[in-house]
């Protein structure tokens, strides 16, 4: 083990994260991380799967996101609040914990806020590569909040994008990822609106947080040959196309019985043929077939692209430091002696009783 220590539980703070980033480096990052869900979705049958549990809300959701192999078990904590924004309060944020099946202690506590917003965008261009036409060198991103830069990078990594077009409703928002990602890589075009966004764009990716039936994407800016990576509809009543180009595009998922309840494809029947993602990524079922094939990748995140991101953190920081030690589990000399550790707390060692 890592950390000898049975009561000590190596834990990822968001500063830490940040560093192990950026010594790694973004890209490098995001491409490693894409491997390591790409072979997670290539032994898609070792996992657990169900749909994350979820807590409604008015304002938002909280979710529970479980997943196992058999040998390690991982969780995500995460919520989705879009009017969180007007507070100064993240969208989302997120925790995770990576267990050992065998003896059921963690092995990791980290932070997920930043590592989410890199595996959904890691996950996005995993599904791109086999999804997206040949030789694509463009993106439209609509919605550019905290997101957009990261599948931005991802994009450009994996799949070699250097010509980005971005639009949001709040300029502001707009402004400041191009300024983030100014000086890496990119020809940036500012666009007036989201039609403006896709024109000549081989892929689109849409990204919004508004919790609500949204119409980003309307029947007539989806011309043939495009991808669209929908990212932003990720729960019940909250979508960013309209149906029509639904019934246009061959559709990509992650976990169907997920997917049909918080994705895209809640606007269309129940039994409408969609293809996952793990049988794509192992030659069990087609990709993009031709040139004027529409690809829909309707992305609401999965656990076991989590459970990827804890193991790929649990073996990066290795010899780092960039974790801190938490006494997080009770380990008495003598396991069936819970309550004498407690006794014993009360007296300082090398005490002697009187």
């Amino acid at each position: 083990m890592m950390i000898p220590n049975l009561n000590i539980v190596p834990f990822v703070s968001v500063d830490h994260m940040m560093k192990l980033v950026l010594k790694i480096g973004v890209e490098r990052f995001l491409t490693e991380l894409a491997v390591c869900i790409e072979e997670d979705f290539r032994r898609w049958h070792a996992f657990d799967k169900t749909p994350r549990v979820a807590s409604h809300s008015a304002d938002g959701v909280i979710e529970l996101m479980p997943t196992s192999d058999s040998r390690n078990y991982g969780f995500k904590y995460v919520n989705g609040h879009p009017k969180n924004t007007r507070e100064g309060r993240q969208t989302v944020t997120a925790f995770g914990v990576l267990s050992d099946v065998a003896t059921g202690y963690p092995v990791l506590m980290t932070e997920m806020t930043i590592l989410t917003a890199l595996r959904t965008a890691a996950t996005s261009a995993v599904a791109a590569k086999p999804l997206a036409p040949r030789g694509a060198s463009c993106m439209a991103i609509i919605g550019n909040g905290a997101q957009s830069e990261f599948q931005a990078l991802a994009f450009k990594a994996l799949l070699g994008i250097r010509e980005l077009r971005l639009y949001d409703i709040d300029p502001d928002a707009t402004a400041k990822c191009a300024r983030n990602l100014a000086g890496m890589g990119f020809s940036i075009t500012t666009c007036r609106s989201a039609q403006e966004a896709v024109e000549g764009a081989h892929i689109i990716t849409t990204v919004t947080a508004d919790k609500q039936y949204a119409t980003i994407l309307t029947d007539n800016m989806v011309g043939a040959g495009v991808h669209i990576n929908a990212v932003g509809g990720d729960c019940p009543g909250k979508t960013e196309l309209h149906r029509d180009i639904l019934l246009r595009s061959d559709i990509f998922v992650e976990y169907p019985p997920q997917t049909r309840i918080e994705g895209e494809i809640q606007q269309l029947p129940a039994d409408y043929p969609v293809t996952e993602l793990w049988q794509v990524l192992t030659g069990a079922a087609e990709g993009r077939r031709d040139a004027r094939q529409i690809t829909l990748f309707d992305s609401v995140g999965f656990a076991t692209e989590d459970f990827s991101a804890l193991r790929y953190v649990r073996d990066q920081i290795v010899g780092t430091g960039l974790y801190q030690e938490l006494d997080m589990l009770a380990d008495p000399d003598e396991p069936r002696d819970l309550f004498g550790m407690l006794l014993r707390a009360a007296s300082p060692p090398g005490a002697v009783a009187a």
